[in-house]
C-alpha cells in the first residue's frame, strides 16, 4: 500500500533553505504572482515571464544574482537537452501523420462503423489515439472538421460530439508520456518512465470516459449548439493515397508500445546483467523510442501514401518551426524549476507537509490546480508543483512516485478559464460564448482534474 502521507525517516533533505521559511515562501508566492501577471495582464510571453519569475525567487531570497542565473540556465539546459529532443520527435511524428492522410483514415474508421448511439464513444477513442503522439492544440485543429461533420451527421450538438474528442486530447497532454508536461514531471521528480506510462493509461482510461462521453451527454443539452456550415467540402487526401488504418494505428502506437515493454521487462526480469533486460532498455528509452516511431513513419506513413523523398522531408521539417515557442517555454520552465529547488523550498514544503500530516498525492495536486487556475498554462502548473514536490516525493517507491507525477498532472488540468489559450482556442472554433465555454469546457477539464486524482488515489491503496 502506498504510503499516504509524506514519509518521515525515508526522506532525506535535498538542499538546505538558502532563507528563512517566510521569506522562501515569499519568495516563491511572488514570483508566481509575477508570472500571473506579466502573462495575463502584461500579454508578455510565457518564456520571458519565467525568467523574471525565476529571477524573483532568487533574488527575494536572498541569493547572490549570479548563482541564481547559474541555477536558471542550468535547468534550462538540462531541460532543454532531456525533453527538447523528444518534443522535435513528436512534432515531426505528428506532422507526417497528418500530411499522409494518416489521421483522417483514423477518424474516418472509427467512425464509419460506429452508430449514432455510439459516436460519442468513438470521438474519445479517436481524441485519446490522436492526442498520443499531438500537442493538444495540434490535435484540436486537426480534429474540428471531423467534429463539426460528425455533429452535423448525427443531427447532435457539437458539445455532445466535442467534448468526448476534447477529454481524449487533454488526458493524453496531461497524463501521458511522451508528452512535455508528464516528461518534465517524470524528469524532476525522478520517476521512472515506463511505470508512470502504464499507470498513466490506466489512469486516463476511466477519466476519459466520465469527462468524454458520460459528462458530454450532460453538457449537450446545457449547451446546445448546433456545428456551423463550416468543412462541407474537406479536401481531405484522397482515400486510395492514405496509408491504411491498421498499419497507422500500429505506428500511431509503437512509441507507447516500446516504452510499456521496457517497463514490463525491467518488472519481469530484473537484472541490470541481462541481455535482454538490456536491449529493452535501450528501445524502451523514450529516445529512441520516438526516434524509432519517426523512420517506421517515414515508410508507413510517408511512402505509403505516395510521398517521394523531398515530400517526407519537406514534411518532417515544416514540423520544427512551430514548436519553437514551446521548447522555449519548457526549457525556460526547467530554468524556474531550478532556482526553486536550489533555494530549498521544496525541502521547507517537505517538512511543513510531515508535521501536517497531508497526503503527498492531495498535496500535489493541489499545488497544480493552484498554480494552474492563477496562471492559465497547464505546462508551468506542472514544472512549478513539480519543483516544489521534490522534497516530498524522497523515500517514495518507484509506483508511489509515478502516482505523484499523475498527480501533478491531473492538477494542471483544472478549470481552464480566461487566461488559458486553450479556452480561446476551445470558444471562436465551437461558436460559443464566455458562458458557454465555461459550462461546456472549463467544467470538462474540473471532471478531468478531479476525475484523475480520484483514480489516482485508488491506485495508491492497492500500489
Amino acid at each position: 500500500m502506498i504510503a499516504n502521507l509524506v514519509p518521515m525517516a525515508d526522506a532525506a533533505p535535498l538542499i538546505d533553505p538558502v532563507a528563512s521559511g517566510w521569506q522562501l515562501v515569499v519568495a516563491a508566492l511572488l514570483a508566481i504572482a509575477v508570472i500571473v501577471a506579466l502573462i495575463t495582464f502584461g500579454k508578455l510571453h510565457p518564456f520571458l515571464a519565467l525568467i523574471f519569475g525565476g529571477l524573483t525567487v532568487g533574488i527575494v531570497a536572498g541569493q547572490n544574482i549570479n548563482d541564481v542565473l547559474t541555477s536558471f540556465t542550468t535547468g534550462f539546459g538540462t531541460t532543454a537537452a532531456g525533453v527538447g529532443a523528444l518534443i522535435a520527435l513528436g512534432a515531426m511524428f505528428a506532422k507526417l501523420l497528418a500530411d499522409s492522410g494518416g489521421a483522417d483514415q483514423i477518424v474516418d474508421t472509427i467512425v464509419s462503423k460506429s452508430s449514432a448511439k455510439a459516436l460519442p464513444w468513438s470521438m474519445a477513442g479517436v481524441g485519446a489515439i490522436i492526442g498520443l503522439p499531438m500537442f493538444f492544440e495540434i490535435g484540436l485543429v486537426l480534429l474540428m472538421p471531423v467534429i463539426y461533420l460528425v455533429a452535423r451527421r448525427a443531427q447532435l450538438s457539437v458539445i455532445t460530439i466535442g467534448i468526448p474528442t476534447l477529454a481524449g486530447l487533454s488526458a493524453m497532454h496531461g497524463l501521458v508520456p511522451p508528452h512535455p508536461g508528464p516528461l518534465l514531471a517524470i524528469q524532476t521528480l525522478n520517476a521512472d518512465l515506463g511505470t508512470t506510462l502504464i499507470l498513466g493509461v490506466v489512469v486516463a482510461i476511466p477519466t476519459v470516459i466520465l469527462a468524454g462521453p458520460v459528462f458530454g451527454r450532460l453538457a449537450g443539452r446545457w449547451v446546445d449548439v448546433s456545428p456551423p456550415d463550416m468543412f462541407d467540402g474537406r479536401d481531405d487526401k484522397a482515400m486510395e493515397d492514405r496509408p491504411a488504418f491498421g498499419i497507422t494505428l500500429a505506428t500511431v502506437l509503437l512509441p507507447v508500445a516500446l516504452m510499456m515493454a521496457k517497463a514490463v521487462v525491467d518488472i519481469v526480469v530484473d537484472d541490470s546483467a541481462n541481455k535482454v533486460q538490456q536491449v529493452f532498455d535501450v528501445i524502451g528509452n523514450p529516445f529512441i523510442a520516438l526516434l524509432t516511431a519517426v523512420i517506421v513513419a517515414m515508410f508507413t506513413f510517408g511512402r505509403a501514401s505516395g510521398m517521394n523523398r523531398e515530400g517526407i522531408s519537406s514534411s518532417v521539417s515544416a514540423a520544427l518551426p512551430p514548436i519553437a515557442g514551446i521548447l522555449l517555454i519548457v526549457s525556460a520552465g526547467g530554468g524556474f524549476k531550478q532556482v526553486l529547488v536550489d533555494t530549498g523550498i521544496g525541502t521547507l514544503l517537505a517538512d511543513w507537509a510531515k508535521g501536517a500530516n497531508i497526503s503527498v498525492l492531495l498535496l500535489a495536486w493541489v499545488i497544480a490546480v493552484l498554480i494552474r487556475l492563477a496562471t492559465g498554462s497547464a505546462t508551468v502548473a506542472t514544472i512549478t508543483a513539480s519543483a516544489l514536490m521534490l522534497g516530498l516525493v524522497q523515500g517514495l517507491g518507484q509506483g508511489e512516485t509515478s502516482l505523484a507525477v499523475l498527480a501533478v498532472g491531473s492538477g494542471s488540468l483544472f478549470f481552464s478559464h480566461v487566461n488559458d489559450a486553450g479556452f480561446w482556442l476551445v470558444k471562436e472554433y465551437f461558436g460559443l460564448s464566455v458562458g458557454q465555454t465555461i459550462k461546456s469546457w472549463s467544467l470538462m477539464e474540473t471532471v478531468l482534474s478531479v476525475s484523475g486524482l480520484i483514480f489516482v488515489l485508488l491506485l495508491g491503496v492497492v500500489i
